[in-house]
């Protein structure tokens, strides 16, 4: 499943979007989600396209900045040139997909050693959520979502005030351990730098490059984490 990344995306776009309520469609042979919680316009994805099929899809962005274009290739120079080429900017090169072996990975809740914090788990409309509070306050918080045998996982989130505590890597093992509750085979997601790092310490890998493009002349980083 590795080798094949056209199929990884529009199974994490479905999981993405099924993680955010996100309602989706195609543009072409390429997946797109509507984001009605941000910037409630659509963001196109595509894998390797041709210089055709990014013409049309750069066409697409361009009709409204809030639009986003992300590409996945780890020929990033081309479509850096492409989108140049379109008059897109490039709003984020950082990102990465990344896939893991779910087998891998523990599927047991994890312990928290700080009695000062609480795990809370909970699922709704197919998307399970863990939380980690200090009181009342939210230190740490994630959710995935089951498509098949893959669990996309999305929103990883440390808050500041608690971080390098070993925060972001339980949630992992709490949203994993959900995810068993299905017959899942493969972990998917899309990663910040700083997340990468955490990920390959839990035995994650980088599959390809993310390319974000946006007609806006913000120059913002449209993350999609």
């Amino acid at each position: 499943m590795v080798g094949d990344i056209t199929r990884l995306l529009e199974v994490w776009v479905a999981g993405w979007a099924g993680c955010r309520g996100y309602q989706t469609a195609t543009e072409g042979r390429f997946p797109a989600a509507l984001r009605a919680d941000t910037t409630g316009e659509w963001e196109y994805f595509a894998h390797d396209p041709s210089d055709d099929e990014f013409a049309a899809l750069a066409a697409k962005a361009a009709e409204a900045p809030a639009r986003v274009l992300t590409i996945l290739s780890n020929d990033a120079a081309r479509y850096t040139q492409l989108a140049e080429t379109h008059r897109l900017n490039v709003t984020s090169a950082s990102q990465s997909m990344m896939i893991v072996d779910m087998e891998t990975q523990d599927a047991e809740d994890p312990w928290l050693s700080d009695d000062d914090l609480s795990l809370t788990t909970s699922e709704l409309d197919g998307v399970h959520h863990a939380v980690v509070r200090s009181g009342e306050t939210v230190a740490a918080s994630g959710r995935v979502f089951v498509l098949g045998k893959t669990a996309i996982f999305d929103k990883i989130v440390t808050e500041p005030a608690f971080q390098r505590r070993g925060l972001g890597s339980f949630i992992m093992k709490a949203l994993a351990a959900q995810a068993f509750a299905h017959d899942v085979e493969n972990g998917l997601l899309l990663a910040s730098l700083d997340g990468q790092k955490l990920y390959s310490h839990l035995g994650w890998s980088a599959v390809c490059r993310v390319l974000m493009l946006s007609a806006s002349e913000e120059g913002s980083d449209l993350s999609v984490a």
